[in-house]
């Protein structure tokens, strides 16, 4: 078996760096905020034993891969490019594509755009939602003290200035805040989400427990890892993302009549902090409306956001499953 290698390619006019292990049809794995690579350690080596040749990108903006200047360089579709890029690079006609959180996203979205490249897609956390009928920002929440956390990043700098000035308490407070770790979330029941409204004051951080202990799947170690990462990317290029959402809202409304009709899976954690949004569970519930052929659809229980990192015996074992039903 082939070890753990870094390297390299050039995809879309950007210098992306990959991590890749195992030989066999490929499965491309992409990291949600604020995460890289490295969401996936756990990963690479049951897909490669199974079989698989198994590629994990910093996404543009992230991490070792190139961070372009532009917002509107960050759009779902420069995201879909970046990774069909990958795989031409790569010699590879198809793949199966994973995501988490943001990699959700974009695993999505690719195999809604181009199922000749996508054979098959698994996400995690984040459901496939039809196109809502005005921009996103017009109906995020916001009150004379506080905003939805996306719209607290919406303003270039602002959250830039938060979360830089100590990365590794940032990370941590993330990390930690989004876990199961960090206690039940349920729709409605008055347990406050950490991550809804943002203090106009006090900005995201400030809300966020910082745990004395780190969690059993987070160690030192993992936490220096990302730190060195977002120490040389900052944050701005993940926080880009969430600055295209009208612009993606318009770019996606001239496809919005098609469905997914690649195999797929979805898992989410019980205690994923996306559950807490009201209306996110119906979201869920319906999924077979937008994509006829999901396979299955995994609750984890006592499980946070950051699902395959958490949970990796959980998520490899389906995620195994579902690759070798294909």
């Amino acid at each position: 078996m082939t070890a753990l290698a870094h390297r390299f390619i050039e995809t879309n006019g950007i210098q992306m760096h990959i991590a890749e292990q195992g030989e066999g049809p490929l499965v491309l794995l992409c990291h949600g905020f604020p995460e890289t690579w490295y969401a996936w350690r756990h990963q690479f080596t049951p897909l490669a034993d199974a079989g698989f040749r198994v590629v994990a990108p910093d996404l543009r903006g992230y991490g070792y891969t190139q961070s372009p200047e532009a917002i509107d360089q960050y759009t779902i579709l420069n995201l879909v490019d970046d990774i069909v890029g990958l795989l031409d690079a790569l010699s590879t006609d198809q793949a199966v594509i994973v995501g988490n959180d943001w990699g959700a996203t974009l695993a999505w979205h690719a195999a809604l755009l181009r199922p000749d490249r996508f054979r098959a897609v698994a996400a995690f956390g984040v459901p496939m939602m039809g196109q809502a009928p005005v921009p996103p920002t017009q109906f995020f929440p916001q009150t004379e003290d506080a905003l939805l956390y996306t719209l607290y990043f919406q303003t270039p700098g602002v959250a830039e200035a938060e979360f830089e000035r100590d990365i590794r308490q940032t990370l941590r407070k993330i990390l930690f805040g989004a876990s199961g770790d960090a206690g039940p979330r349920q729709e409605n029941d008055g347990t406050p989400n950490p991550f809804g409204m943002v203090s106009r004051k006090d900005g995201l951080l400030a809300a966020l427990p910082d745990p004395v202990t780190l969690p059993a799947w987070l160690t030192e170690a993992d936490l220096d890892t990302y730190t060195n990462a977002y120490t040389k990317s900052g944050f701005r290029g993940g926080l880009n993302f969430y600055r295209n959402l009208d612009r993606n809202w318009e770019l996606m409304g001239k496809v919005d009549n098609l469905h997914i009709n690649v195999p797929a899976l979805y898992m989410v954690g019980s205690r994923d902090v996306g559950l807490s949004i009201p209306g996110m569970r119906q979201i869920i519930d319906n999924m077979p409306e937008l994509v006829p052929d999901l396979r299955k659809s995994i609750v984890v229980p006592d499980c946070g956001h950051w699902i395959q990192q958490e949970r990796p015996e959980a998520v490899n074992e389906a995620l195994l499953s579902f690759l070798k039903s294909l």
